[in-house]
């Protein structure tokens, strides 16, 4: 059959019409992308680069500052249209981009500079470029005349991400282009920190670079290959690279195999550091049409140490070959080989390869709550100022003026404490964002133009302790509830509009008879007050050391109790606030009638305090085993400790043989009551269970490192983690816990205590207790919540849990550790992170084990990949990557999942 040439020609015109529109289709298919052309006019609408297909818009509305330049037209012929012009920072230290991400999501992060001599002054500029309130890179442009890329893949932990430009010398700092693209959340995730572009290799004579549309995240591939040592393979035929990485067809459908079918396949690199960790992905593709008897299987080894006994590449199917933990190599240099096993009629291939460093970001952001707040006040004020960009409070160096920020050294998120905005040309109402500064101490408004009633708001922010609304334009009343707020100093003086209630405020005339009001705190009720608090404890002290004089006299039943007690030789409680009577305890508790449970230190009781607040009572029994030395630590450890994570003391009752702890009510019981089910209800989910511990962790981070001296709490375990109404987790019971007195003490000899199955074997062996004694226990404690299985159970194989968990993972099998009552419904990459970090708190050496402040860091990092799943279940243990763990045996085979 003749076929007419006018037939072809349509259909070839109908071909490349449909090539044209499925790029066009893959272009356009930029979903959560940022294409940002820094320095391009505002009034720019997006535009299509040609070689990419990439839609860039103008940077105008993610910065605040800067100014715009071109690089010289001798460069044109170099770069695309979106390198051309810049944005540059003459003014100001720090200047910086926001941009809104989705939290918890992987983002690869690249940003270009061009120096291009745009300012004619051929001075290459050098700076600091940070992402939030941590250092990425220094941007060096010393001899870069066709510009430099900076990458790196980062887990954003808030809605919003700053990428900041830190002037350090006498340039200014640049940038040509920033973008981000969203990663699938099941690659590239880490143990820790982010991961910093080392290479990116596909092994092809080609010499073409790689980028999207080829590539859908816009990963740039460069081609590497070494003709003297080795045969490049092709294929035309279509390559499934479906597998969460999903590197480009034109990636995988090439490959490198040694020249000789004997010889190892290897590749060297240098890493920045010697004591650099990084990160490698080896994605491999069985592109040649293999004979029947033909094999290819290899070994997998870095550095010596076999990573993969036995593997062969899927055909036409890409697998991605990765390590779960990071690696070091010796004196920084790298050898990975692939050797030919006995078996195998082949030799091995590599398709591609990727290398990171990891980078960690210690600093944690600010408050989010307090970021939005203090944003929120920035735009109602329309406040402009140059440093009041990036994160608020850290790092230190670049604190926004008028701000100060509590020290924590990054054990919490930094909180703003203090906010003065004196003379800043404010004008209309006292803003109702003020009061979502829950945690300001201290706040200047003077000397504004300010107007409107003083609100009542301001009172309930209960931290605060200083006002000045002084030099204003305020009318109407001062609240009832601001002058009646205890401790707190107001100033408003110069407000002649201002009525205070009379008795409260002082009239008193100023320069040019203008009117002053001050609030004056009454001193005469102070003093008397002062007088009645001094009888009363007098006339407790003498009543009490009557009763101790007589005890020895009274009835024989009460002589018992005082012995049982055993108080003599201990020291009183020198805090005596919050202190309550015997009688208040009755009477809370209405005769003890409603019992919450028992405990080793007595029963508990329900109670309800200032008629409407419960409370938990525990009573110290008789028989208990703990005395008034653990209570006398608990109650002292409570009255000076304070955490959202930490179960509060509302009061104790120290009266004779009576001693009492009066907790805030926790509805919801403890842990292991959830747990176990005898709570009934739903079982906890995966998401939920995460929360629970990252609380709990928080609060033991606290006693580490936000308490001076450092506290050890000594019984970390379920039942000590209690649970309010909300479901929110705090750590309970501190009648072990010790401290360390001395600056600079890393342990205390101590007699052992503590609850078997949760006690550190090195704090048993050797009496040295020290914070990551508590670290041990919290890795039972997430064994418990991953598996649902008790901590000591004879009917095993091996009864402690850790034993027993380290069995199951050297058979690869994480369903059989998983709670089964979860029946799958979790994130596989947040289970194996979080099997993965209670391993390593279970090490037994206590050196070797994290510290809780890096344990909060990692469970935060479980939790986000839970809720980036969007609560359906997702199953990583596809056969399209293979993940190596060498975590507890780096001889042994890994296997895949």
């Amino acid at each position: 059959m003749e076929i007419h040439p006018q037939a072809l020609r349509f259909c070839a015109l109908i071909f490349i019409t449909l090539y044209a529109l499925l790029h066009l289709v893959e272009a356009q298919d930029q979903k959560g992308f940022i294409s940002l052309d820094c320095g391009s006019s505002p009034n720019e609408p997006p535009y299509n680069d040609p070689t990419t297909g990439l839609t860039y818009s103008t940077d105008d509305g993610f910065v605040q500052s800067g100014k715009t330049g071109r690089i010289q037209k001798e460069f044109d012929s170099i770069f695309n249209k979106a390198s051309l012009m810049l944005r540059y920072f003459p003014d100001g230290v720090r200047n910086c981009y926001t941009l809104n991400v989705t939290q918890g999501t992987n983002y690869l992060i690249k940003a270009l500079f061009v120096y291009g001599n745009y300012d004619s002054l051929n001075n290459e500029p050098s700076f600091d470029l940070y992402l939030g309130p941590n250092l990425w890179v220094t941007v060096d442009m010393n001899g870069r005349t066709n510009g430099t890329i900076h990458e790196i893949i980062h887990k954003p932990v808030s809605k919003s991400l700053q990428v900041c430009l830190v002037k350090t010398g006498t340039s200014s700092p640049m940038i040509n282009t920033l973008e981000l693209r969203p990663l699938k959340n099941n690659s590239y995730n880490t143990q820790s920190g982010s991961l910093k572009y080392l290479f990116r290799y596909y092994f092809s004579a080609s010499g073409q670079n790689i980028r999207y549309p080829d590539d859908i995240n816009d990963r740039k591939w460069y081609p590497f290959f070494a003709p003297k040592w080795w045969t490049e393979l092709t294929t035309s035929l279509k390559i499934n690279a479906s597998n969460g990485y999903d590197p480009p067809q034109v990636v995988m459908a090439s490959a490198s195999t040694p020249i000789s079918t004997s010889a190892t396949w290897n590749f060297t690199w240098v890493l920045p550091s010697p004591t650099s960790q990084f990160y490698v992905y080896m994605h491999f593709a069985e592109i040649q049409t293999l004979r029947s008897n033909d094999t290819r299987e290899f070994k997998v080894s870095l550095n010596g140490d076999t990573a993969y006994e036995r593997y062969s590449p899927r055909t036409l199917a890409t697998e991605t070959i990765f390590f779960s933990t990071p690696q070091q190599c010796e004196g920084g240099k790298c050898l990975l080989e692939l050797t030919k096993t006995p078996n195998s009629t082949l030799p091995p291939l590599m398709n591609a390869l990727e290398v990171f460093t990891v980078i960690d970001f210690p600093q944690l952001e600010t408050n989010q709550d307090d970021v939005v707040a203090i944003k929120s006040i920035q735009n109602t004020y329309g406040l402009k100022r140059i440093s009041w960009q990036g994160d608020p409070c850290v790092p230190k160096q670049f604190l926004w003026d008028g701000l100060n920020c509590n020290d924590l050294e990054n054990s919490t998120s930094p909180i703003v404490t203090s906010l003065n905005l004196s003379s800043s040309q404010l004008t209309g109402v006292i803003a109702p964002d003020f009061q979502n500064l829950t945690h300001l101490q201290e706040l200047d408004l003077s000397n504004n133009n300010l107007t409107g009633e003083v609100p009542g708001f301001l009172a309930d922010i209960k931290s605060l302790l200083v006002i000045n609304l002084s030099g204003n334009n305020l009318n109407g009343s001062v609240p009832q509830t601001l002058l009646q707020k205890k401790g707190l100093k107001l100033n408003i003086e110069g407000n002649s509009d201002l009525i205070c209630p009379v008795g409260l405020c002082v009239n008193k005339a100023g320069n040019g008879g203008t009117k002053k009001k001050n609030v004056v705190i009454p001193v005469v009720a102070s003093v008397a007050l002062v007088v009645v608090l001094g009888s009363a404890l007098a006339f407790i002290f003498v009543c009490k050391k009557k009763k101790t004089s007589n005890s020895t006299e009274g009835p024989t039943s009460y002589t018992q109790v005082s012995h049982a007690v055993s108080r003599s030789p201990e020291p009183a409680i020198m805090t005596k606030n919050r202190r309550l009577t015997y009688q208040e305890v009755v009477t809370m508790t209405h005769n003890f009638r409603r019992v919450l449970g028992k405990g080793g230190f007595g029963m508990v009781y329900h109670g309800i305090v200032n008629g409407t607040e419960q409370v938990a009572v525990k009573m110290l029994s008789h028989s208990s085993s703990q005395g008034y030395k653990e209570f006398k630590a608990e109650v002292e450890l409570l009255l000076r400790v304070h955490h959202k994570n930490l179960v509060g003391l509302v009061g104790y009752c120290d009266e004779g043989a009576n001693l009492a702890l009066i907790y805030e009510y926790m509805a919801n019981g403890d842990l292991r009551e959830h747990m176990s089910g005898k709570r009934g209800g739903s079982i906890l989910n995966w998401e939920t269970r995460l929360k629970i511990v990252v609380e709990s962790a928080q609060g033991l981070e606290y006693l580490h490192n936000g308490c001076k001296p450092p506290m050890v709490h000594r019984d970390v375990k379920t039942t000590n983690i209690l649970l309010n109404e909300h479901f929110q987790a705090k750590l309970a019971d501190f009648g072990l816990s010790r401290s360390f007195p001395i600056e600079g003490e890393t342990h205390v000899s101590t007699v052992v205590a503590g609850t078997p199955g949760y006690l550190d074997p090195e704090y048993y062996r050797t009496n040295w207790l020290n914070e990551k004694s508590d670290v041990y226990s919290f890795g039972v404690v997430l064994l418990e919540i991953i598996t649902n299985q008790p901590v000591i159970n004879q009917s095993r194989e091996k009864p402690h849990i850790a034993e027993w968990v380290g069995v199951m993972l050297t058979k690869g099998d994480i369903q059989n550790i998983m709670d089964p009552k979860l029946y799958g419904d979790y994130d596989s990459g947040s289970v194996w992170r979080a099997v993965e970090l209670a391993m390593s708190c279970l090490n037994p050496s206590s050196a070797r084990r994290p510290t809780m402040s890096q344990v909060v860091i990692e469970l935060n990092e479980c939790l986000a990949y839970e809720n980036a799943r969007g609560g359906t279940s997702q199953n990583m243990n596809s056969q399209s990557s293979i993940e190596v763990s060498m975590n507890f045996d780096a001889r042994s085979t890994p296997d895949a999942r």
